[in-house]
């Protein structure tokens, strides 16, 4: 299907308003049920039991990067060595039985070591826990801006669930505070708290007006050709940036346009775009 841009809605009013419907016309294209085939989160949809969608969609999160063809497939391997229980798998985890199952997973730097010592970890929080959304919870604030805490306290939470855990499964978790953009998590955060064609909206204790834009070298480059960020550096303060700009546009939901970052970064040649945005929230820091 060809994209048709609405140009003539950009031709008056305020700049910012203008960028909106831009952007607002790429959300309407691209956030629809044909985008999840393609896409990680087409794991989450495989299932029907939310505690299921839950827990795969962590790790379709965590193995997304690189093309998505070859996500799908290595998630889709994963499910099978899961016996197609996700969730089951992870809260029985043993290190005999279950253990074996992960022998010889791998996707680029995630190897089988890794799948099995974030599982044990995970199983040891879902016992204490009982869901993953209890596990972000615990470390967020019903008032905090945005869900930094809640992925740092994660990412902490499964390094600290063994005190054999090694230190390599450290680089496959996030800690936004320390600078990471966490755009994994973040993008996962996403599909577990909106909800709409494609996002599933699992989750209560975070809210749409908290998440974050999730970020990586072609969503940024996109929103620098927008004028929407200035700072040169994917970083965390680059996702702060980012979102402010885009809470400009919709406050009750900022991360609705990573759906128009992704299309235009995936489009080629993308639609025209109105000039810069000139706004406090772009040239933050």
């Amino acid at each position: 299907m060809a994209y048709v841009s609405r140009a003539s809605s950009m031709e008056s009013g305020p700049l910012p308003w203008r960028l909106k419907s831009y952007l607002d016309n790429l959300v309407d294209y691209f956030e629809r049920p044909a985008f999840i085939d393609s896409d990680p989160i087409a794991a989450c949809h495989w299932f029907d039991d939310p505690r299921d969608q839950e827990v795969i969609g962590l790790y379709a999160a965590l193995l997304a990067w690189g093309r998505r063809a070859t996500v799908l497939r290595k998630i889709e391997e994963l499910c099978e060595r899961m016996n197609q229980r996700p969730c089951a798998f992870v809260w029985n985890f043993d290190w005999g039985a279950s253990a074996a199952r992960l022998e010889g997973f791998k996707h680029r730097t995630f190897s089988s070591d890794d799948a099995i010592w974030f599982t044990s970890n995970l199983h040891l929080l879902l016992k204490k826990h009982k869901t993953v959304e209890a596990i972000f919870a615990a470390d967020h604030r019903q008032n905090a801006p945005d869900p930094s805490r809640a992925i740092q306290g994660f990412s902490q939470r499964v390094m600290n669930a063994s005190v054999e855990t090694p230190t390599r499964l450290q680089k496959h978790l996030a800690r936004p505070l320390h600078g990471s953009a966490a755009k994994r998590l973040c993008m996962y955060l996403r599909w577990m708290v909106r909800r709409g064609p494609v996002d599933l909206g699992l989750w209560q204790a975070i809210e749409p007006r908290q998440l974050v834009l999730p970020l990586d070298v072609h969503s940024g480059r996109q929103a620098r050709s927008l004028g929407m960020l200035a700072r040169r550096s994917n970083d965390w303060k680059a996702v702060r940036q980012l979102t402010r700009a885009c809470r400009m546009l919709c406050p009750e939901d900022p991360a609705r346009y990573d759906y128009a970052f992704f299309g235009l970064g995936i489009n080629g040649e993308p639609p025209p775009h109105p000039a810069p945005i000139d706004s406090a929230a772009s040239q933050a820091t």
